[in-house]
């Protein structure tokens, strides 16, 4: 039985992914999806490259996350799992990609600068 990995970032969460044929059971950081993510918005963002190729339950799905808060860590792992299933078949890849799911989303924080309260936020002004 082979083992497909992969990794996914967003902001600052990095997930690692290993897919490999199953019952369609996801575990993250060694706990069930729906208790890792209790939101059903974030466990609907975790499965959509698997509802897209219509794969529910076909694959088990083995994750380990790093950094990020839930929403970056949710995306990290739909992009982890999107770049596993191109692995295992390079035909799904046009599928994933006009839904979205292959393009790494490139925003980061920005860093805040000295004299500045935050990164883009001036001190007021004072003419006088």
């Amino acid at each position: 039985m082979q083992v497909y990995n992969a990794v996914g970032r967003r902001k600052s969460a990095v997930a690692r992914v290993y897919l490999q044929d199953g019952k369609g059971n996801v575990t993250i950081n060694g706990r069930d999806l729906k208790e890792y993510f209790p939101s059903e918005l974030l466990q609907y963002v975790v499965n959509q490259p698997l509802e897209t190729l219509n794969v529910m339950g076909t694959y088990d799905i083995k994750v380990t996350l790093d950094g990020g808060g839930v929403t970056g860590q949710a995306e990290a792992v739909r992009l982890g799992i999107a770049r596993a299933l191109v692995e295992l078949n390079p035909e799904n890849k046009p599928a994933l990609r006009t839904a979205g799911f292959m393009t790494r989303d490139p925003r980061e924080v920005e860093r805040k600068k000295p004299g500045q309260p935050k990164a883009r936020k001036r001190f007021q002004f004072s003419k006088r």
